[in-house]
């Protein structure tokens, strides 16, 4: 099972703000053995969402997708979800339980009386409009839910409310793949080579050792190493350890220093 996350707003492409969902997303697979196979950004545009969306639903992956899920008119995110799926939009019943228990918890709040007519309480009822066939999720922080379609999972760009409803379906639904993805990174720093050089090597281990990769990241300007290669593999502990040592072995026929050696 892989894992996708996508990311959607015209305000992290700007720069106007930064993204900490991969980052968070990436630590909370972690900690379960899991990993992330891949995310995408797109903003606040339909037909690039939609086609974002479809995909998603194309890949059999498990996706979570944050933010547009509000009721204001630069939120497309419900509506793209049921144009990518070709069904319509309706009001989950559950939702709108949910949404008008937090309207009511807010005037009690404010000291106000609740008017379930009032145009800006009717207007808020959007936020539980989710394409058919869609279930909740539910949102610990305020009851406003996030839907789920089939493995798409989708949360609000708040990361207060996104993390937990993640979080909560990682230890929920895919509890039981918890540890299938755990892998051992490990790595050596290579000193006087050039990464073609070292390609054949790098293609023999991949070749000889199946379910590890390889990988190399050059560094020019290193302020402990200056120029060098952490050459490494990366797989199930085992398969990763005998890889591993067959890459050293291999290495010293290069002729090349070797630094310190990493496990992660």
């Amino acid at each position: 099972m892989n894992f996708g996350l996508i990311i959607i707003g015209d305000e992290i492409l700007s720069g106007k703000r930064q993204d900490k969902h991969l980052p968070k997303v990436i630590e909370l697979l972690s900690a379960r053995g899991l990993q992330l196979s891949w995310a995408r950004y797109v903003g606040d545009e339909r037909e690039r969402i939609t086609a974002v969306l479809r995909d998603a639903w194309a890949s059999g992956d498990v996706v979570f997708s944050c933010g547009g899920i509000g009721a204001t008119p630069d939120d497309h995110t419900r509506q793209c979800a049921a144009a990518a799926l070709g069904v319509d939009l309706a009001l989950h019943p559950q939702a709108r339980e949910l949404i008008i228990e937090r309207m009511k918890e807010v005037a009690a709040e404010q000291g106000t009386v609740f008017d379930p007519d009032r145009a800006d309480n009717v207007h808020r009822l959007n936020m539980g409009v989710f394409p058919l066939g869609a279930q909740i999720i539910p949102n610990p922080y305020n009851k406003i839910p996030g839907f789920t379609v089939g493995r798409v999972h989708f949360v609000p760009g708040f990361p207060v409310m996104a993390w937990p409803m993640i979080e909560n379906l990682l230890d929920g639904p895919y509890a039981h793949l918890h540890g299938g993805q755990k892998q051992t990174e490990r790595s050596v720093i290579v000193f006087g080579a050039m990464e073609a050089s070292l390609t054949p090597l790098m293609e023999a281990i991949e070749a000889q050792h199946a379910g590890v990769k390889v990988f190399s990241l050059p560094s020019v300007d290193h302020p402990q190493w200056g120029r060098h290669i952490e050459l490494g593999v990366k797989g199930h502990d085992a398969a990763s350890s005998a890889a591993f040592a067959d890459l050293k072995a291999k290495l010293h026929q290069f002729g090349v220093n070797t630094g310190p050696e990493m496990v992660r």
